[in-house]
């Protein structure tokens, strides 16, 4: 849904920002399309915020995203109650995000050397342990009641396959993949069970949607020393402050406002 909104707000919110833009000095400019201005800065923003890999792609995702602006504009959509709709809902959304983003500032500074230190010394699988881990994975959609008993099966299953022929036999529905990451991109609470697997022995992890059936191909091991280690560290401390600092006003707001349930939604006392 925020995928969406963010679309849209691409589409629409800039053309009026284009519109106002008269008499910008001709070295802010990266284009003009039909007459409307593209700004560099718009090209900056939208190259960062796609993760563009070059200045002049960014450019072209810009003007293919005007002139698809200039149709909709042209056939009134703007107009559309639907699309005023979401128009007005990506508004809001930024302006929410704007404000965590003020109250979070705060919290953007990375940890101190003592919590850089705590935090290397209590993650030995992330850093002084550290591995990169080739891998074959079965991601399973399973009720919860189910992974109990995948769990009994891996345990006698020596292939991947076997218990990919398991759970087709059942109708489950599954995917094949396979995968070479290191540990800090592969979620946490997988490591201290990989951490101690040996090639071809397979795991089995608990999922929001079901499991995570993984079968160890090679694991080489590629140490961080602590400086090595710190930056990365730092930028995961400060993110998981923003990210408590946000929960803490959403919280906080919520306690000195008026809030009132109504209709369906309306709550017993």
């Amino acid at each position: 849904m925020i995928g969406k909104i963010l679309l849209i707000s691409l589409l629409f919110v800039p053309a009026g920002c284009q519109r106002a833009a008269a008499d910008r000095p001709a070295a802010q400019l990266a284009a003009k399309v039909n007459g409307t201005e593209i700004s560099v800065q718009q090209v900056r923003t939208a190259g960062s915020a796609a993760s563009a890999p070059s200045v002049a792609q960014a450019l072209e995702k810009v003007i293919d995203r005007e002139l698809l602006v200039q149709k909709a504009l042209g056939a009134k959509l703007d107009r559309d109650p639907q699309v005023q709709q979401s128009i007005e809902n990506a508004r809001r959304q930024v302006l929410a995000q704007a404000w965590l983003e003020k109250s979070a500032a705060a919290a953007a500074a990375g940890g101190t050397r003592d919590e850089v230190r705590a935090f290397y010394a209590e993650n030995p699988a992330l850093f002084a342990e550290r591995r990169i881990y080739r891998l074959r994975e079965l991601i399973v959609s399973a009720p919860a009641e189910m992974i109990d008993v995948l769990r009994a099966e891996a345990a006698k299953a020596r292939e991947l396959d076997e218990l990919a022929a398991w759970l087709r036999a059942r109708g489950a529905t599954y995917s094949v993949d396979s995968l070479t990451q290191p540990a800090e991109q592969l979620p946490l609470s997988f490591l201290p069970r990989l951490a101690g697997m040996k090639p071809g022995e397979i795991a089995v992890f608990a999922t929001p949607l079901g499991a995570s059936v993984v079968q160890l191909v090679h694991a080489e091991d590629a140490p961080l020393t602590e400086p090595q280690a710190a930056p990365l560290i730092e930028q995961f401390l400060a993110g998981r402050r923003r990210l408590e600092t946000a929960a803490a006003e959403v919280k906080r707001l919520r306690e000195v406002a008026t809030i009132e349930y109504l209709g369906e939604f309306k709550r017993g006392n």
